[in-house]
Order: C-alpha cells, then structure tokens, then sequence
C-alpha cells in the first residue's frame, strides 16, 4: 500500500513509525484505523488554533468563580483534656507520635 497524503497528513507510515518509537506492535488494519483517527485529532487541534481570540482576556475558567463560605465564628469545642484522652498515646498536654527518622530532639 501506497501513503495517502492527498487527504491526511497524518500517513500510515507515521503511525508504523510512532508504534515502533512506543514499542507497541500494530496490525495493518490498526495503522489505517490509527491514522485516520489521529488525523481528525490533529486537523480538530488545528481549527481551535483558528479561533478569533485576540480581544479574549485570559481567564483560568470560563465562567466567574466566587468562593462560598460561612463566616468565621468561635463556636465552642471540646476541652484539650477530653481531646487527648481519645489519643492513642499523649505526653506534655500533646500528641504523642513516633519519631521522624533524622530529626534532633
């Protein structure tokens, strides 16, 4: 078979070269499946590069974001006592933990 680059620029030998390049092994049938498949993926990234966007500000998302939250009230919470008695193990009025590998005491 012959490359057909008329209509694709994506070719079946690209895609034989890419597999041997990823090491995957591709039958016939896939090379031609294969290149079609990413020359509609190429030419789809191509048409979202012709896109009229000069006068678009950059924005991180496409619409604005407004972060809901409560207000921040003291609220009461449980004494440190009656924290600690539900640690496994505590010293000092803290958590006692294993020690971290190369830390100084």
């Amino acid at each position: 078979m012959g490359s057909n680059r008329s209509m694709s620029s994506i070719s079946r030998e690209d895609v034989a070269h890419l597999a041997r390049l990823a090491r995957l092994a591709v039958t016939d049938e896939e090379l031609d499946r294969f290149a079609g498949q990413l020359d509609q993926v190429l030419s789809a990234v191509a048409r979202v590069g012709e896109a009229a966007v000069a006068d678009v500000p950059p924005m991180s998302h496409a619409v604005p974001l407004t972060n809901v939250t409560r207000p921040d009230e003291v609220t009461p919470c449980l004494s440190r006592d009656a924290v600690l008695a539900g640690a496994p193990a505590a010293e000092d009025g803290r958590f006692r933990v294993p020690r971290i590998l190369g830390e100084e005491e």
